[in-house]
C-alpha cells in the first residue's frame, strides 16, 4: 500500500509507551488512495505514532466494486519496513520488483520485507469479487535490519486458536502457544480475531508488550470500552489478558509488540533513521536507482512528492 498523500508529513517517532495499562481511543482519518479507494488511517496518529514496531495502519472497505474499477496503486518504493496485507473480502494483485506476482485472497497473508529497498504495485484483478475489505499495515525494521535484502512471503498455513465464540488467526508472532511461520525481526504480535454474536472471551496477552485493538467489522467491547470500525484502542503495557465482548458478529485485529527501541523517521513510503536517509531514498527512486522495476502493471510508477522545505522537530511515540 502506498501513502499517496500529495504533501506527506515527516514523522519522527521515538520510544515512550504508556507506563501501564491504559485506554486511548484513537479516531482514524480518511485518506484517498488513488481515484477510487479511501482508507481509514489510525496510525500514525497525532496522539500515538507506534504500537511496538507497528507504525502504519490502514483499513479499507468494505467497498462495493460492481460499478467501480477497485484498487489501483501504481508501482511505488519502500525502505526500512515490512508491509502486512490481510484481506477479509475480495482480491488484490501484488507485483514487485523481485519478480513476484501474487493474488491476495482472504485467509492468506502477504508479507513484503523492504529492507534496503523494493517497489511494488497493487490493483484489483479484472475478475475481481464484488467487495473489497481489508487492512495493510507497516512494521518498522530494527536498526540492524534496515538494509537487509528485500524479500516476499505469501503465507497460507497460518495457525488458529479457537474457543467458545472466538476464532483467532495468528498473522505474526504468537498467541496462546500458536506461532505464525511468517518471519519477523522484532518481538511482535498480530492476530485477526472473529467473535460470534454474544461472545465474551479473555484474550491472552504478553505482559512486556504494548497492545492495541483495531475493529474491522461490527462493534466490540474491549476491556469495557466500546470500539467501532475506524477506531483503534491503545491498551498500554503490562496486561496479561484483555476481555472482548460482542453483541453481534464482529472482527478485530490485535496488534502488539515490545516497545520499539529506536528512533525512526517516516515520510511517504519510507521508514528511515534521519532526514538525510529519507532524502537519499527519494532521490534514488526518482533517478530509477536501487528499487528495481515492477513488470506487468499497465501504467507509470508513482512519482515521489517534494520533500518538506524544513526539518520537523523530533516528536515522541505519543503526544
Amino acid at each position: 500500500m502506498s501513502n499517496v498523500e500529495p504533501h506527506p508529513a515527516e514523522t519522527v517517532c521515538v520510544t515512550g509507551p504508556a507506563q501501564g495499562p491504559t485506554h486511548e481511543l484513537l479516531v482514524g482519518r480518511d485518506v484517498p488512495l488513488g481515484k477510487h479507494t479511501v482508507v481509514n488511517r489510525t496510525l500514525p496518529h497525532r496522539d500515538r505514532r507506534m504500537v511496538g514496531a507497528w507504525c502504519f495502519v490502514d483499513h479499507f472497505g468494505p467497498d462495493a466494486l460492481l460499478a467501480m474499477p477497485g484498487m489501483r496503486v501504481p508501482p511505488h518504493p519502500h525502505t526500512g519496513l515490512q508491509t502486512v496485507t490481510w484481506l477479509l473480502e475480495g482480491a488484490v494483485e501484488h507485483r514487485d520488483s523481485l519478480g513476484n506476482a501474487q493474488t491476495i485472497t482472504p485467509g492468506a497473508l502477504n508479507l513484503m520485507t523492504a529492507g534496503r529497498g523494493i517497489a511494488h504495485s497493487e490493483e484489483s484483478p479484472s475478475d475481481r469479487p464484488p467487495t473489497l475489505h481489508g487492512v495493510q499495515l507497516w512494521v518498522a525494521l530494527p536498526d540492524a535490519e534496515t538494509t537487509i535484502a528485500p524479500r516476499f512471503e505469501h503465507v497460507t498455513d497460518l495457525p488458529r486458536v479457537t474457543g467458545p465464540g472466538v476464532d483467532v488467526t495468528v498473522l505474526l508472532g504468537e498467541v496462546a502457544g500458536a506461532a505464525s511461520p511468517a518471519r519477523v525481526h522484532t518481538p511482535i504480535v498480530g492476530a485477526d480475531v472473529a467473535l460470534a454474536a454474544g461472545a465474551d472471551s479473555q484474550m491472552p496477552l504478553e505482559r512486556d508488550f504494548e497492545h492495541a485493538v483495531l475493529v474491522t467489522t461490527g462493534e466490540v467491547e474491549v476491556d469495557g470500552v466500546a470500539v467501532a470500525p475506524g477506531r483503534l484502542l491503545y491498551l498500554g503495557i503490562g496486561r496479561t489478558e484483555v476481555r472482548l465482548r460482542a453483541g453481534t458478529p464482529a472482527r478485530l485485529l490485535l496488534l502488539g509488540g515490545e516497545p520499539f527501541g529506536a528512533e525512526i523517521v517516516m515520510w511517504w513510503n519510507f521508514v528511515g533513521r534521519s532526514h538525510e536517509e529519507i532524502s537519499q531514498a527519494r532521490e534514488d527512486w526518482q533517478a530509477g536507482r536501487r528499487f528495481g522495476l515492477v513488470h506487468g502493471f499497465d501504467g507509470d510508477p508513482l512519482p515521489a512528492p517534494e520533500l518538506p522545505s524544513v526539518r520537523l522537530r523530533p516528536r515522541g511515540r505519543s503526544r
